[in-house]
């Protein structure tokens, strides 16, 4: 049987009324820039979230923007990250004018290494952004513990992350701000992009929101020089559709993640996820190690079982950072990754049919 990588047709299916029901109510109310349903939203992902202010923007890019440029991130200054990530980690500290500065993975759970973190810092550092990477939180009281130490920002990447938590406390409560990404895809996604920046800080999330709606609160009274980066009405409205399923939908990708453990873990070089202790891992991305990954991923794929690999490539060795020097020795975690990692279907509404299948096919490699 067919295996796609994410079914989100079957997710609208399963709450078509709930999704149609909050369209029509925007296109009836006019309400498609700002207003009462973006409003609506951000009370309730920070409720969520378990923060005081959510500022919703564009997109999981801007988010991270924003909660730089509001932090005072300026030329010369450097902000630490992973080497293991999406590019919008550690492109936005270049455009908030920054230089990024990469640490390797700990070698088991793909997010960044609280020792490296320790050995990269410099005068020149100002904050450190950990990347809870495919569902599973950073080490969260390490990093915390040197930002502290150092005087340094922590703004935590929480676009694959939502609803996990570290020794018992939600994620993106722990640092000065935390990011979202709400694009289609996500555990909470909407049908467009979508983003926000949470944080417990009223004064950091007013100049957030100051930034992302050309530089003031009101209309035509811009208090700063901003951008234009506003979450639409439609959007918010399908994720408040969207929010109160997430509790479940996030229990049915972590029982579906012990289906998948269970029978991948005996196999011969196949590697299941490793969660670390304290941490709970919400699954955006159920990804195995293989070291004849591609042989596997195109066996899985002419047996109609969708995967990706995510992602091909260490963000110090792309060429958009050539300029940086950096050579695969420095980030062997990473660079070993790059080459072995495979994502396999995981979403909300897959079967025990369909994840048995993989199973199989991946027994029978």
């Amino acid at each position: 049987m067919p295996v796609p990588f994410a079914d989100l047709q079957l997710q609208y299916q399963t709450i078509r009324g709930e999704i149609d029901g909050a369209i029509a109510n925007v296109i009836r109310d006019n309400a498609f820039i700002r207003g009462s349903y973006v409003d609506a939203f951000e009370r309730e992902f920070a409720a969520a979230a378990e923060v005081a202010h959510c500022v919703s923007c564009a997109n999981g890019t801007d988010a991270l923007y924003l909660a730089m440029k509001a932090l005072k991130v300026k030329p010369g200054d450097e902000v630490i990250t992973t080497a293991h990530s999406w590019i919008s980690t550690s492109a936005m500290i270049t455009h908030s004018g920054a230089t990024p500065v990469f640490c390797d993975t700990d070698g088991a759970t793909f997010t960044i290494d609280p020792a490296a973190v320790e050995a990269a810092i410099t005068p020149r550092t100002v904050g450190i952004i950990p990347v809870h990477l495919y569902g599973q939180p950073a080490d969260m009281d390490a990093i915390m513990a040197i930002a502290r130490k150092r005087r340094l920002w922590v703004i935590e990447d929480c676009a694959q992350a939502h609803l996990a938590r570290y020794k018992g406390r939600m994620i993106g409560t722990f640092g000065e701000a935390a990011t979202y990404s709400f694009y289609p895809g996500k555990n909470l996604g909407a049908m467009g992009d979508a983003g926000a920046v949470v944080t417990n800080d009223a004064a950091l999330a007013e100049h957030m929101t100051m930034l992302a709606r050309h530089g003031g609160l009101v209309k035509h009274q811009h208090q700063i020089e901003g951008v234009n980066s506003r979450l639409d009405g439609m959007q918010a409205a399908i994720l408040s559709a969207k929010l109160p399923h997430l509790v479940a939908w996030t229990e049915a990708r972590q029982g579906a993640a012990k289906v998948y453990d269970a029978g991948l873990n005996q196999i011969e070089d196949i590697g299941v996820p490793q969660v670390a202790a304290g941490r709970s891992h919400v699954y955006h991305l159920y990804t195995i190690r293989h070291p004849r990954r591609d042989a596997l991923a195109a066996h899985l794929n002419a047996n109609g079982v969708q995967t990706a690999i995510n992602y091909p490539m260490a963000l110090p060795l792309l060429p958009a950072y050539a300029r940086l020097g950096h050579r695969p020795e420095q980030f062997p975690n990473a660079y070993r990754d790059q080459g072995q990692i495979l994502s396999l279907p995981m979403f909300a509404e897959i079967t025990r049919q369909q994840q048995d299948e993989v199973i199989d096919l991946v027994y029978g490699f």
